[in-house]
This record gives structure tokens, C-alpha cells and sequence, in this order.
């Protein structure tokens, strides 16, 4: 089992990285959307995908690929924000299609309808399709060379060496975010409407 745990170690942090991009991605995209985004469902979800963003450079460059480079941090940085703007596009589109081809909206559909068909295609569709190409760029062109970098070892994990992250850029970023999003939700729970038809 360590044998494979270790053969997939950036796969799997990748992967654990993406997870809480996710869990990032649907609490931002939910806030936005019952509250100040309510006609705007594609901007919501385009503002949650890039907070995520933000979050898994710095967990991506500090844990899942620290041992990888092969670029400056400036090139590996506008490399990263690239190769996302792209992930974005792909993870839009699937939501795109559902709202404004398929219209898959209300009144053509009921809300309950809408909301599944946004979650299907926008958080699972379209997710799927950015972290896989994200996958494949982030190898090919944000951390090109295995090996360029060398990272303290802090102990031994499952999942391999460790290192100790450097948290404070991460909590500047998070902390400004959950702040406004529990002000958001606190303001708008009285006058949050249940819609279900």
C-alpha cells in the first residue's frame, strides 16, 4: 500500500488540494448565489472558482508539487493563473449550456430543476473538466521539471515527506473572504426565500 501511496503521492495531494478548492468553490458559489447573485448564477460560480483558485496556488506550489519548478516563481505564478483561466472557461461552459441552450431554467423548468441541473453541470461537469486539465498543466507547464526543488523534510506521512507551509499568506487570503461571506449570509438569512415549486 505505501508502495502505491508513494508512486501517486502528487496525485493524491493534488487531488486533496482539489477536494478543499471544491468545499471552497461551493461555499462561495451557494453565498453568492442565494444572496447578492441571485439573477447571475454563471458570475457566482465564476467568483467562486477564482477565490478556490487563489487557495489551491498556494497549497499546490507549497504541498502537492513543492518539489517540482522549473520557472521563477513570477512565470510559475502567471503560468498558474493561465493554466486556471483556462480551467475556469472549461468549467463554465458545461452551466453555460445547461441555462442557455438547454434552458434549463425557470420558468421553463422548476426551481428544484435548475438548482440540480446547476450543480450537475457547473460543480460536477464542469469541475471535472477544469481538474483534469488542470492535472495535465499544471505538469506540463506550471511545474514542469520533477526534483527542481528540494523541500524540508518534517516527518513521514501516508502520504510522504511533509512540509511545514508557510499559513500566513493563505490566512490573508481566506480570512478576508469567510469574513465577508458570514456578514453576507448573517444579512441575507431573514431574507433568504425558500424556493421550492
Amino acid at each position: 500500500m505505501k508502495a502505491l501511496l508513494a508512486k501517486y503521492r502528487e496525485l493524491l495531494r493534488f487531488a486533496i488540494v482539489g477536494g478543499a478548492a471544491f468545499v471552497l468553490t461551493l461555499v462561495v458559489n451557494y453565498s453568492l448565489k442565494l444572496t447578492l447573485l441571485r439573477e447571475k448564477p454563471v458570475t457566482a460560480l465564476a467568483i467562486a472558482t477564482i477565490v478556490a483558485t487563489v487557495v489551491a496556488y498556494v497549497l499546490s506550489r507549497g504541498w502537492s508539487f513543492h518539489t517540482r519548478g522549473g520557472h521563477g516563481r513570477l512565470r510559475e505564478a502567471a503560468s498558474f493563473f493561465l493554466v486556471n483561466a483556462v480551467a475556469v472557461a472549461l468549467n463554465l461552459c458545461p452551466q453555460l449550456f445547461s441555462r442557455y441552450v438547454l434552458h434549463l431554467e425557470v420558468p421553463q423548468v422548476t426551481y428544484l430543476t435548475q438548482e440540480l441541473a446547476d450543480f450537475a453541470s457547473g460543480m460536477l461537469l464542469g469541475t471535472a473538466a477544469g481538474s483534469a486539465f488542470r492535472w495535465w498543466g499544471y505538469q506540463k507547464w506550471v511545474f514542469p521539471v520533477a526534483g527542481a526543488r528540494s523541500g524540508g523534510v518534517v516527518g513521514q506521512d501516508l502520504l510522504g515527506p511533509q512540509r511545514e507551509l508557510e499559513l500566513e499568506p493563505l490566512r490573508r487570503v481566506v480570512q478576508p473572504v469567510a469574513e465577508q461571506l458570514s456578514q453576507l449570509t448573517q444579512a441575507s438569512a431573514d431574507g433568504l426565500r425558500v424556493h421550492v415549486e
